[in-house]
């Protein structure tokens, strides 16, 4: 799925300029309330798990120098620049087409995007105060190399921040390697529930995506892919089976 329906779908999407989240929704009980401008209450759901993700365990960004390791379209590091008010932000990812996408459709002071691998960051070591990563860890090769880089390039007391979705054969391995990261761990939760509303209020746009985008022999896949609700991974969330967790974790 990583190698090859990943790429696929992004450059589908990338035709469409609205398209800046990839990652799944967000929503408490009762609401979160966030105060968003009119032009960024169409994701609202999503830019709510970047913002649960971004101050767990009361960090606060601001004036910080931020990275996010697989940053998409960007829409994320495009909130987190404009309402956290970091220092800087830097968003890497694999694929020159997002990051193509990205310097054109996010402009602004203090972003950046940058090509490169997560498992060989191209930066200092002690650059930064924040890596945050959303959503993709899963896909790596390796979570233990991918981990390793990240502790390299925080600085002491910066922190780590992570949601991420994983099947039930590899929470072993997942809560394994972020216990060896040789960061502290500062909070952890499982958030299914948060992530299975998102998923009820975002299913009408995810559908919209992939009529318009993928052949009708696509759509099944494409519905399992978003998380439609019925679909298959939604079921697995509602069961347990996968499991959607934030995790902070702080260099000592």
């Amino acid at each position: 799925m990583a190698k090859y329906w990943y790429p696929m779908w992004t450059r589908r999407l990338h035709a469409d300029d609205d398209v800046q989240f990839l990652n799944w929704g967000f929503e408490e009980d009762p609401p979160m309330g966030l105060q968003l401008d009119e032009a960024d209450e169409r994701n609202r759901y999503y830019i709510q798990l970047y913002h649960s993700t971004a101050t767990q365990a009361g960090t606060d960004l601001a004036g910080k120098q931020v990275l996010e390791c697989s940053s998409g379209h960007g829409g994320g590091a495009s909130y987190i620049t404009r309402y956290l008010k970091p220092a800087s932000y830097t968003g890497l990812d694999f694929n020159p087409d997002a990051i193509k996408f990205c310097s054109k459709r996010h402009q602004m002071p203090n972003l950046q995007f940058v090509h490169g691998n997560a498992e060989d960051l191209p930066f200092p070591d002690n650059s930064f105060d924040a890596v945050i990563n959303i959503e993709a860890s899963h896909a790596y090769p390796s979570l233990e190399k991918f981990l390793s880089e990240v502790r390299r390039v925080l600085r002491p007391g910066g922190r780590f921040l992570q949601s991420d979705v994983y099947g039930r054969q590899e929470f072993d391995h997942w809560e394994s390697a972020l216990k060896n990261s040789g960061m502290k761990m500062i909070n952890e939760r499982v958030i299914n529930d948060e992530v299975l509303r998102g998923l009820d209020l975002t299913a009408h746009l995810s559908d919209e995506l992939i009529k318009r985008y993928l052949p009708g022999f696509l759509h099944g896949f494409g519905r399992n892919f978003t998380g439609v609700p019925g679909s298959r991974l939604y079921r697995d969330a509602q069961s347990h089976a996968v499991e959607y967790r934030s995790y902070c974790l702080e260099k000592v």
